[in-house]
This record gives C-alpha cells, structure tokens and sequence, in this order.
C-alpha cells in the first residue's frame, strides 16, 4: 500500500500544482478510504501541501515569477487564521462548514470557466494590500477548519481581484505551505502523527509539484491555467460533496 499512497500523491500533486493549489483535499479522502482515520490523515495531508507546495515555489523563486509584496500579506493572515481555525474545529461543526465551502467551490470554478478573457496588459500590477489580508485571514481560516490548504479560495479571489493567472497561481502555491504548516503544528498538538505515511507521501508529492509547475510555466498560457484551476475547484466540490452524502447516510 506505501507504493499506491506514493503513486497517488505525486499524481495528484502534480495535476494540483498546475494551478497553484495543495492536493490535500484529494489525497485525505483517498487516505480515509484505505482505512486511515481522518485525524490522522488531516495532519498528512497538511504536511503534504507544505513539502510538495514548498517545491512548487522553489521553482518558481529560481525563475523569479513570484510576486513577493502580493503574496506577504495573504501569508501572514492566512498563516494566523489557520491556527484558529484548525482550534475550533474540534468545536465546530464541519457539515455546515462543508457545504458553505463547497457552493464557494463551485461558484469559483464556473466562474474560472465563464469569467471574461483579459488581454495581457490588463492585469493588475497594484497591491490591495486590505483585501490580500482578508483573503489570507479567510482562507487560513478555512483551511485550518477542514484540514486543507486555502488555494481553492485564494485563487478565485485573487482573479476577482484582476491579476494574472499565472501569478495566481505562483502566489497560492507559495502561500498554502504556510497556512498548511500552521494547521499541521496544531493538529500534530492535539494528537498523534503517522510519520511514515507522513514521508512516504511528502517526498512523492515534493517530486510531482515540482515537475506540475515547471510543466505550467513553460508550456500553458495564462488561459489554460484558468481551465485547470476550474477543474480543480469543481474536483474538490465533488470530492466534499460525496463525503457530506456518505457521513449522511
């Protein structure tokens, strides 16, 4: 089974990476299927999106396509917010958490599908600094309630916001380590790690992000990068919807 688990995370970090965003919430539900209890995967994959997003953003610091001043204040709130998140979930109740996050998932990914083409010269260059804390404070949040990384919302936000695709996606993959990392050093807190599936998975995931955005860099334009990122945030509502129908019945 440590084969398969490494098979399916280099996989899956590399398909996620492509837009930017942590594979933890395919790679958890896939852990809990193989029998793992879901509060030992949560702290899994949390890691996991902090290793393979880690990769992802080295590559993207060598080949300078990463905008530090747009992505600090996203870090330091998402950072913060994620440990309180991942506090109170343990209070809260995740079903209704879920289904807010899932109508956001698939609002999201239609409008990556549908929102109006920009020509290149009109992305924004500016940094909103406001509203980057609050995405940041909002996604931390998110992401330590369920036990994922936050780039399903920070991406479709910041495209709200008008920047370029492809420094979205830069940016998320070097913001989710630190909101994931955060959320990991609470969970590992408040119980026990498997530190074997911990590496067999981070090491396997660091090796498929990495190869995602070098792939994403040189061979889509920014376009394509909105089609891949809609596909993932509509994957991700399927994958949380049928866990709200199973935990249901």
């Amino acid at each position: 089974m440590d084969y398969l688990i490494g098979l399916i995370s280099f996989i899956a970090a590399f398909i996620f990476s492509l837009g930017g965003v942590g594979a933890a919430v395919i790679l958890i539900p896939i852990l809990v299927s193989f029998g793992i209890p879901v509060n030992i995967a949560k702290p899994v994959g949390l890691f996991y999106n902090t290793v393979s997003l880690t990769g992802a953003s080295i590559s993207n610091i060598k080949n300078k396509r990463l905008d530090f001043k747009v992505g600090i204040p996203i870090i330091i709130f998402s950072f913060l917010f994620a440990i309180i998140g991942a506090y109170i979930s343990q209070f809260f109740p995740n079903r209704i958490i879920l289904i807010i996050f899932i109508a956001f998932l698939l609002f999201s990914g239609f409008m990556f599908l549908f929102h109006k083409k920009k020509e290149k010269d009109t992305y924004r260059t500016d940094t909103p600094y406001v509203w980057l804390s609050a995405i940041g404070a909002f996604a931390g949040l998110l992401s330590g309630l369920l036990g994922i990384g936050g780039g399903g919302i920070i991406s479709p936000l910041m495209l709200l916001l008008g920047f370029n695709p492809k420094k979205i996606a830069a940016i998320t993959a070097f913001v989710v380590p630190f909101s994931s990392f955060s959320g990991f050093l609470t969970y590992w807190s408040m119980g026990n790690v498997d530190w074997k599936l911990l590496i067999i998975a981070s090491a396997t995931g660091f090796a498929g992000a990495t190869l995602g955005t070098i792939f994403m860099q040189n061979k889509l334009n920014p376009q394509s990068v909105k089609k891949i990122l809609a596909v993932i945030l509509l994957l991700m509502a399927v994958k949380l919807s049928w866990k709200i129908i199973i935990n249901f019945i």
